[in-house]
């Protein structure tokens, strides 16, 4: 029995277009998860990763944090590829006093990490490694030695002491003390020993800036080193600041070889992650 030619005509006629308007309807979605995905990162969270040691104890090379962007306001630096898109930040505001704060290097504008000590209008002091805030010293007390395993992204600087564990694990010994800013806000420091920026200033932060240190006091190129590129970062302009890091999701000890999956277990650092700063 011969088929209807008119119905078969039609429901040829019909498949081009309906694959028409399902390609047409994807763009609309597309671009819309892609917007949603560049909004999402340039004013509410996004991934940074940790290169350096210059804020042990509390972020080892290797660490991947997740950041909030909304709280010193939005900027270029905020945006994909930093577009120029925004002249003036939008509802800049400071830190406070012991946020862990992801800025641009303000010659260079890479990013960097830092603790962020003075706001405007604080002075700023260090004598023989202790750090003095509006002339009153920071409360500071020793605490357990802070101990870190030697692995391909790690080595012990030269203000550790090496020593082995009973699994045969190199690890690396440093002193370690607590820091407790005015207001309460409480972090860990390393301190390796006498060098000359134990002494310092003392300074004041001007207007629109903030002084930022790292944690491992002396191993960290920040504001008490004048801004250079690669180097010390002088006193940081609000406008360059980008993010408050929050968490640590990841971290890895850089032994991990992508085509031997098992080493990417092995390879992390579980007891690290989860860590709030």
């Amino acid at each position: 029995m011969n088929a209807n030619p008119e119905i078969a005509s039609a429901a040829s006629s019909t498949r081009p277009r309906a694959a028409g308007s399902r390609r047409r309807s994807f763009w609309p979605v597309f671009l819309g998860v892609l917007a949603g995905v560049v909004a999402f990162r340039s004013f509410v969270f996004t991934p940074f990763t940790i290169p350096s040691e210059s804020m042990l104890p509390s972020l080892v090379n290797g660490d991947y944090l997740v950041a909030a962007k909304w709280p010193y306001g939005v900027s270029r630096w905020s945006l994909p590829f930093d577009a120029p898109l925004i002249e003036e930040k939008i509802g800049a505001a400071m830190p406070r006093r012991g946020d862990v704060v992801i800025f641009r290097h303000p010659v260079d504008h890479s990013e960097y990490i830092k603790r962020a000590i003075g706001l405007p209008g604080d002075t700023v002091e260090m004598r023989a490694g202790r750090l003095i805030l509006n002339g009153e010293a920071v409360k500071r007390r020793r605490i357990d030695d802070f101990l870190l395993a030697v692995s391909p992204n790690t080595r012990c600087a030269w203000g550790a002491s090496q020593q082995t564990d009973g699994d045969g694990r190199d690890l690396c010994r440093y002193a370690r003390f607590s820091e407790t800013l005015p207001f309460g806000s409480s972090y860990t420091v390393l301190d390796f020993g006498a060098t000359p920026q134990d002494d310092y200033g003392p300074v004041t932060v001007p207007p629109g800036h903030v002084f930022m240190l790292g944690d491992n006091r002396d191993n960290s190129q920040d504001s008490r080193f004048p801004a250079r590129a690669g180097g010390g970062v002088g006193m940081v302009p609000e406008n360059l600041l980008v993010a408050r890091a929050e968490m640590v999701l990841f971290s890895t000890d850089g032994s991990a070889l992508w085509y031997k999956p098992w080493t990417w277990f092995t390879a992390a650092r579980w007891g690290h992650m989860g860590e709030k700063l």
